[in-house]
C-alpha cells in the first residue's frame, strides 16, 4: 500500500486474489450489512403502489408461521389460504425487494437459517459438491435468495434439485427476482428445453408482486458523477482512509480471473472504490462480471467515484435491449446512486 499525502491509502483491487473455502461461504451467508436491521416496520411502502403494503402484510405472516401447502400449480392464493414452501418477490428493482427479504430473515426465529444471492449458492455448490451441499443446507428453517437468476442451463438443473430435496425436507424459501419464477431464463438460452424444470421450481413459490418506483432515483438527477483527473485525487482523499484506484480495463480483465462469489472479498476493508477512464462496455461476458461486481460493491454500501464515461453510460444500447435488460438496468441505478454516496 502506497500512502497519498498524509491522508489515505491506495490499494489495488487488481492486485487482490482472495481465496474463500466452502465453510467460508456457508458462514458468509447472512443478509448485508445495511440489512443487518431490517424489519417490516421499517420499510416504508409507498401509498401510491398498494401492492407494497400488501407484500408487506403477507411476508410478516409467511415469517411468522404460516404452514406450507401441499404441492399444486404454480398460482396466486388469497392471503387467507395456506401459503406454499416458498415466497416469490416479484418486481422491479429498488422497490425495496431485497430489505423484506432481509425482514423475513430476521423475523424468522430459527438458528439456522441462511441469506445469500443467486451466484453464492452455486458457487457454493462449485466448491463443496452437489451432495455436500444439499446435506450442510437440509435440515435449515430457510433459505434466502437474492436476484434469483437463471443465467444458463447448467444453474437450472443445479437450483431444481437443491430446492426441491431442500423444500422435501421441510426447508421454507424466500427468494426475489426481476423476473417471475415460470419466466426464468427466457432471452438468455432456449428456455423451452427446460420448461419442466423451471416449472416444478415455480409450483415451490407463491408468487407476490411489489410494483413501485426505484427509490435509488427519488432523490437523483439520473446521471452518475463524472470526476476530472484532479476531482478524482480530491474526491477519493476525502472519503476514507483506504480507498482502491483502478484503471478500468485493468479491472474487468481482472474481473475474469476471479469468481464472482468472491468479489466481496476483493472491496474488503476499503471505503471507496476509485475507477479511472471508465468507458462503454459492449462484451456481454465483460458486462455480466461487472454486474456482479457492482452487486457486491451496493450490498457493502462502498460510494464509487470515476472518470471517463459516466457510469450509468456503461451498458451498451444493445445490451440494454437485450435478455439481461433488467439487470443491467438494476446495476445502472446501484451505480449512480454509488457515485452520489
Amino acid at each position: 500500500m502506497t500512502q497519498i499525502g498524509t491522508i489515505t491509502g491506495r490499494v489495488r483491487l487488481t492486485e487482490r486474489n482472495p481465496h474463500l473455502s466452502g465453510e467460508e461461504m456457508l458462514a458468509s451467508l447472512v443478509p448485508p450489512p445495511q440489512f443487518d436491521e431490517a424489519s417490516f416496520d421499517s420499510y416504508r411502502a409507498d401509498d401510491e403502489h398498494p401492492s407494497q403494503a400488501e407484500a408487506k402484510d403477507q411476508l410478516t405472516a409467511f415469517a411468522v408461521g404460516a404452514e406450507p401447502a401441499k404441492r399444486g400449480l404454480f398460482s396466486r392464493r388469497p392471503k387467507t389460504a395456506p401459503m406454499k414452501p416458498g415466497v416469490y418477490l416479484d418486481g422491479g428493482f429498488g422497490v425495496g425487494k431485497t430489505h423484506l427479504l432481509a425482514a423475513v430473515f430476521n423475523a424468522l426465529p430459527a438458528r439456522r437459517k441462511y441469506f445469500g444471492s443467486f451466484i453464492e449458492y452455486t458457487a457454493l455448490v462449485g466448491a463443496l459438491g452437489y451432495r455436500n451441499t444439499v446435506d450442510l443446507l437440509k435440515g435449515s428453517a430457510l433459505l434466502c435468495i437474492d436476484e434469483f437468476e437463471l443465467d444458463d442451463p447448467g444453474d437450472t438443473m443445479v437450483m431444481t434439485r437443491l430446492l426441491g430435496e431442500l423444500v422435501s425436507s421441510g426447508t421454507r424459501l424466500a427468494a426475489t427476482s426481476n423476473t417471475p419464477p415460470n419466466a426464468l431464463g427466457e432471452g438468455r438460452f432456449a428456455a423451452q428445453d427446460f420448461l419442466r424444470e423451471i416449472h416444478a421450481m415455480a409450483d415451490s413459490f407463491e408468487t407476490i408482486r411489489i410494483d413501485g418506483v426505484d427509490f435509488r432515483q427519488r432523490s437523483l438527477d439520473g446521471t452518475a458523477v463524472v470526476l476530472g483527473d484532479d476531482e478524482y485525487d480530491e474526491a477519493l482523499d476525502a472519503v476514507g482512509t483506504t480507498v482502491s484506484d483502478d484503471a478500468f480495463d485493468e479491472l474487468l480483465s481482472h474481473l475474469a480471473h476471479v469468481h464472482p462469489s468472491r468479489y466481496i472479498r476483493l472491496v474488503d476493508d476499503v471505503d471507496a472504490v476509485g475507477l479511472r477512464d471508465v468507458r462503454q462496455i459492449t462484451d456481454q461476458s465483460e458486462a455480466l462480471r461487472f454486474v456482479a461486481f457492482v452487486d457486491r460493491v451496493y450490498d457493502a454500501q462502498i460510494p464509487i467515484r470515476a472518470t471517463g464515461t459516466a457510469l450509468n453510460d456503461v451498458f451498451s444500447a444493445d445490451m440494454l435491449a437485450g435478455g439481461y435488460r433488467k439487470k443491467y438496468l438494476r446495476a445502472v441505478s446501484r451505480l449512480n446512486a454509488s457515485t452520489h454516496s
